[in-house]
């Protein structure tokens, strides 16, 4: 460990199935093209419990934390991107090298995982320590559920400074997860039908951006009574309960036909069936829900090819952070991007009721208070 270090107050998940300790660690100096940022706030995502759960397995001890916010503290000697004082967004981490990330596609990076899912740095390298212990670190780029959080260039993204910073967190991965599905890959236009399965942070999101794309017909589908009824205030013109009738049957019947675009989010194969057969002809069904590995789904291979229907796979809403971030602040502090209207904050000592509250459908998207502005 080198001598120039931080102290910092994290939350480390030591075992399968947590919980998340809040321990004090200490955290490498920037090298050259890194980055360190003081955590205003960081959302909490579905992704953080599956990779605490081990349904995607990444070594432990480790500091989770994707939806990082805060203002830059440090920078290497190569950075140019953002300097002392900016506010920032922190997302996932490209190679920024690969034929997809320089074809403007970094959320298809071939060195993805390794990358973001690792648990170090692509070199094998490591910047948490716990006096002599390694930690392990680097998650998506970032591990910010800490005081400080050490970040590539490459996956900072400089943000106004008059927009909320310690809401903007979850824009880095849930929230440009749902809006992108709509916005970027599926492509929602003017006058649209569109349904979203599960009307959590990612489907509600997608519901938002819907609206604001100026889709005409948005369903919202959901077991939650209060999740409904939040898609109905954010910009859903109807929602199914789906365990009070079948979605399908009435998606039909509310289009004539089926949806031009759906989008699911729950990542259970029997709801991928229904987003895709609740499509009309030449529809289109993103899925972005993290499933377990070899998870598979069945189709009817006719009537999907008959009606020349598409199952589009998306990572991260088909974004380039630095540009699609920006944009969706700009549509919050217009009014067109309700956001806010599915977080709670939670103080970093109540971090694991924030958990449970998420997994119980109780809070859309928590997150989690660490610093001060």
């Amino acid at each position: 460990m080198p001598a120039s270090s931080n102290a910092v107050t994290a939350a480390v998940v030591r075992r399968k199935g947590g919980p998340f300790n809040i321990e004090t660690l200490q955290l490498e100096a920037p090298r050259a093209d890194e980055v360190v940022v003081r955590i205003v706030a960081t959302g909490m995502c579905h992704t953080d419990m599956v990779v605490r759960d081990q349904v995607y397995p990444v070594p432990q001890p480790i500091v989770l934390g994707h939806e990082g916010a805060g203002i830059v503290e440090s920078v290497g000697a190569a950075v140019t991107k953002v300097q002392t004082g900016d506010h920032v967004v922190l997302s996932f981490l490209p190679c920024g090298r690969c034929r997809q990330c320089q074809e403007g596609r970094p959320a298809n990076c071939l060195d993805f995982n390794a990358h973001n899912f690792s648990g170090g740095r692509i070199d094998g390298t490591h910047s948490l320590r716990d006096g002599e212990r390694l930690v392990y670190d680097h998650f998506f780029g970032q591990s910010s559920f800490s005081t400080l959080a050490l970040a590539h260039e490459r996956n900072v993204v400089k943000v106004r400074k008059d927009a909320p910073l310690e809401l903007l967190g979850p824009l880095g991965c849930g929230i440009q997860t749902g809006a992108g599905a709509v916005m970027n890959s599926l492509k929602v236009g003017p006058g649209a039908s569109f349904a979203a399965f599960g009307a959590g942070a990612v489907g509600l999101s997608a519901v938002m951006a819907a609206r604001a794309v100026g889709a005409t017909t948005i369903i919202a589908i959901d077991i939650v009574p209060a999740r409904l009824a939040l898609a109905k205030e954010v910009g859903a013109t109807h929602a199914l309960d789906a365990r009070e009738q079948d979605p399908v049957a009435a998606i039909k019947k509310i289009t004539g036909g089926g949806v031009q675009f759906s989008l699911e989010t729950t990542a259970l194969s029997p709801v991928v069936r229904q987003a895709v057969d609740a499509l009309g002809v030449r529809g289109m069904c993103g899925i972005v829900g993290a499933a377990p590995p070899g998870t598979e789904i069945d189709l009817d291979v006719t009537e999907f090819m008959q009606m020349s229907k598409t199952l589009y796979g998306i990572i991260e809403g088909d974004s380039v952070p630095d540009v699609f971030i920006p944009r969706l602040i700009d549509l919050h502090l217009q009014g067109r991007f309700p956001f806010d209207r599915l977080t709670k904050f939670y103080p970093l000592d109540r971090i694991n009721e924030a958990a449970r509250d998420s997994e119980r459908g109780l809070t859309v998207k928590p997150i989690i208070r660490i610093g001060k502005l």
